[in-house]
């Protein structure tokens, strides 16, 4: 077998359980409690009107 089929095996199978668990942990992280006053005023962020004028 040369480097990149086992490289390929790899990606194909415990790379793609490695992207699940990141995918599962961003998203348990985000709608974590707790969390919706702190995006919600991330969000309001670029509608502040604070002009340096």
């Amino acid at each position: 077998m040369s480097t990149y089929e086992i490289l390929r095996h790899f990606a194909d199978s415990w790379g793609l359980l490695g992207l699940t668990l990141i995918f599962v942990f961003v998203v348990a992280f985000v709608f974590r409690p707790g969390s919706r006053a702190r995006y919600g005023k991330a969000a309001q962020i670029p509608l502040n009107d604070e002009s340096e004028a």
